[in-house]
């Protein structure tokens, strides 16, 4: 019962950094004391830090809504009276969103909650590994708030709710991030992957280091030569340490055993049946209805851009993929990948129909708004995370797919991408030392299946993420990075130049009068 209230009492707290003003005098009842946190029962509050990621990081509403529905990669349409939602998503697909958009205030309440568990948990004299886990998912958090929104509120530990947060902004943000990365990366264990680790350290700091210039000047970025070597050395310890390597089928990475099949996975979030994040939304949101037993929600889909990436012989685009426990699938149907064309019955292969009888065809056009009577089955569904059919069964209570942030080829692809950006070339590993050779070790390798490109420009790299990376949170930075996001596509004209950041949610702006708003809104 103490776990619970202790693991528990970090949820409600992960709600007060952007709960609270300047006339908040009441003693708050979510607020542990020194005296009720036991120093043995600070690892469960340290999992209260790590399950406070949970729906912000896992889910398909909020930080990967904000990350993927804004791009090219993941389109929600309207279908008839279905998924409207007072038109949010049309407005993140359309980039016309406003300070007022609930996906953009929620995902911001999210990782300031992140921030302000972590930062509490310093206060209870935790043992050095605990810090610098604590340390380490705060700065995880602060990242993403940095790349989405400009700005981090921070506070103290211990520092009375009665105070307002303050604010960094931009590269001083970045800066400090920067700064706590490296403090606590040589206290931080090895692994597993489900864990705040040493390497997933070095992926960030990859990471932070691989968009300085982007935070720098978010409409015209530039690459310092020192910014980009520091990417590659980062990539080669990891190369180096050989904890890592690709599965032999690429959805292994994510499938409901993901951590004992591979060792591809860096940084994770542990997933168990009863005690989950909603990771298995990303099947359920895109399944149709009639898709038993996953009893699918048919909403998303992907663009025909970003299917028409890939070629025939990819199999990231689609293979029939076994899971303990799930049908038969006797003729070998995709259902992994990008579910396209006629469906079937897993079990039977008896071919689907929509709810009025038509045949379930997936295809590759899909509109913002769709009307006609084939509007339930327009649309590639992306399904990147193979259905864990056992949990399914049981209830749907969650699912056993760890949700992966880091892993091996992303690692790859920033390390070849710095050398195109200037960085000097390196050989690690098996991988080659040229940007062309490490992204022809990742294609070619027969979990992926595709074939060797004969060259590499900024532009290809970025369909190579494209292709590799759907569904896992990272194109809206992408094209950021490489000066794509703002461009005209299907049913979105080109951008103002302020949807490069996302707005501070007006309930805050309102009540903390160190937050401005951001530009143009």
């Amino acid at each position: 019962m103490r776990y619970s209230k202790i693991a528990g009492a970090a949820a409600v707290l992960a709600l007060l950094q952007v709960a609270t003003s300047c006339e908040l005098t009441e003693t708050l009842e979510g607020q542990l004391t020194e005296d009720q946190v036991r120093r043995g029962e600070l690892s469960s509050l340290l999992q209260g830090v790590y399950n406070s990621q949970r729906d912000p990081i896992q889910g398909q509403v909020s930080v990967f809504a904000l990350q993927e529905v804004s791009t090219d990669a993941r389109i929600m349409p309207t279908r008839g009276p279905d998924w409207d939602d007072n038109g949010k998503w049309r407005q993140l697909f359309n980039h016309t969103w406003d300070p007022n958009n609930e996906r953009v205030r929620e995902t911001y309440t999210q990782l300031n909650g992140i921030i302000y568990a972590s930062t509490d948990l310093l206060r209870f004299s935790p043992t050095t590994q605990q810090q610098a886990e604590a340390r380490f998912l705060r700065a995880w958090a602060m990242f993403l708030a940095l790349d989405l929104y400009d700005q981090v509120l921070y506070r103290e530990p211990g520092e009375s709710l009665s105070l307002l947060s303050r604010v960094r902004k931009g590269t001083e943000a970045l800066t400090y991030i920067v700064s706590e990365i490296t403090a606590v990366r040589a206290d931080l264990p090895d692994g597993p992957a489900g864990r705040a680790n040493k390497d997933a350290a070095r992926v960030l700091l990859m990471k932070c280091y691989l968009n300085k210039g982007v935070y720098v000047n978010r409409q015209a970025p530039t690459f310092a030569a020192a910014d980009m070597n520091q990417v590659v050395a980062l990539a080669d310890e990891i190369i180096n340490s050989n904890r890592y390597a690709f599965t032999t089928n690429y959805f292994d990475n994510f499938a409901p055993n993901n951590t004992a099949i591979g060792r591809e996975n860096i940084f994770t979030q542990e997933n168990t049946f009863g005690n989950a994040g909603p990771t298995r939304d990303t099947w359920k949101f895109v399944s149709h209805y009639n898709m038993r037993p996953v009893d699918g929600y048919n909403g998303p889909a992907t663009t025909e851009a970003l299917y028409d990436l890939f070629e025939a012989t990819d199999k990231r685009r689609g293979v029939a993929y076994a899971t303990t426990g799930g049908p038969a699938n006797p003729n070998g149907r995709i259902n992994v990948g990008f579910l396209i064309g006629q469906q079937y019955n897993l079990s039977t292969d008896a071919p689907l129909t929509t709810r009025s009888g038509a045949p379930l065809i997936f295809t590759k056009d899909i509109n913002l708004s769709e009307t006609g009577s084939d509007l339930e089955a327009k649309g590639v569904r992306p399904v990147k995370y193979p259905v864990d059919y056992v949990s399914e069964a049981r209830g749907g209570n969650g699912c056993e797919n760890d949700h992966v942030s880091f892993r091996l080829a992303d690692v790859l692809l920033m390390k070849a991408e710095a050398i195109l950006r200037g960085g000097t070339a390196t050989s690690a590993g098996t991988y080659g030392a040229t940007p062309l050779a490490i992204v022809n070790s990742l294609r070619t390798h027969p979990s992926r299946g595709a074939s060797a490109l004969t060259s590499l420009t900024l532009d290809v790299l970025l369909d190579e993420r494209g292709r590799e990376l759907y569904g896992e949170s990272w194109r809206r930075q992408d094209l950021i990075r490489f000066g794509k996001f703002l461009q005209a596509r299907k049913d979105k004209p080109q951008s103002d130049a302020k949807y490069l950041i996302y707005p501070i949610p007006q309930t805050q702006v309102d009540v903390n009068s160190n937050i401005t708003q951001n530009p143009g809104y």
